[in-house]
């Protein structure tokens, strides 16, 4: 018999109030860089998924406070959502169209992998046909001009794609479709919105609070 699993997918945006104790009772929770979801949106952490390019990885990766972070510590696994390829061939148009942006591309990959295996933990770099499934989604919900998708979104996808079981549910929090101007947001928003309706995924929101309060 195959046990159903809850996947909690939880970005950097605000969390339902009353959400904590119900991402902390998943099976599986994954966040996101520098998993500033800790706290409202509760606590435990298996997976930190992170941006391993650009100025974010070097942040990251730079001062320790990353690292010493203690949703990372307790991590069991590193997910860099940005593959090396992907970001070589895409180099030349960023650096074109966006001249502010020419250290996007600059990979961090090796980083993280180092880190994971210093600390123990499993690595997983996400594939670049990951990255190009969602582009090709996101053009049905007009993105409009955009650089690349939020590493959110990318993480969405993966866990789709190729982590969960038939029987699990993947549960979304701390999703808030805003930040970075070069993330598409709207379309992702929709986007999502249309998985939710094909029940592919589910918000953490009220209803589904008041149903987990309930034992649904």
């Amino acid at each position: 018999m195959t046990v159903s699993r809850t996947i909690m997918i939880v970005g950097n945006g605000p969390v339902q109030e009353g959400a904590a104790s119900v991402i902390d009772a998943a099976d599986l929770v994954i966040r996101v860089n520098d998993c500033r979801s800790c706290g409202a949106g509760g606590e435990k952490t298996d997976i930190v998924a992170v941006c391993n390019t650009g100025r974010p990885a070097l942040t990251m990766l730079g001062g320790g406070r990353w690292k010493s972070n203690a949703a990372v510590r307790q991590a069991r696994e590193i997910w860099c959502v940005r593959a090396s390829e992907k970001f070589r061939e895409l180099r030349p148009q960023i650096e074109e169209r966006h001249p502010d942006l020419h250290d996007l591309c600059d990979d961090y990959t090796d980083g993280f992998r180092a880190f994971a295996k210093a600390t123990g933990r499993s690595f997983h770099v996400v594939p670049a046909s990951t990255h190009e499934s969602v582009d090709a989604e996101l053009k049905h919900y007009d993105p409009g001009e955009y650089v690349v998708p939020s590493s959110g979104l990318i993480v969405i996808a993966e866990v789709l794609a190729h982590w969960m079981r038939p029987s699990d549910r993947v549960v979304l929090g701390g999703f808030g479709h805003a930040g970075w101007e070069w993330h598409p947001f709207a379309a992702e928003r929709r986007y999502v919105d249309a998985l939710v309706s094909k029940g592919r995924l589910m918000r953490l929101d009220q209803n589904y609070l008041s149903a987990f309060a309930q034992g649904a």
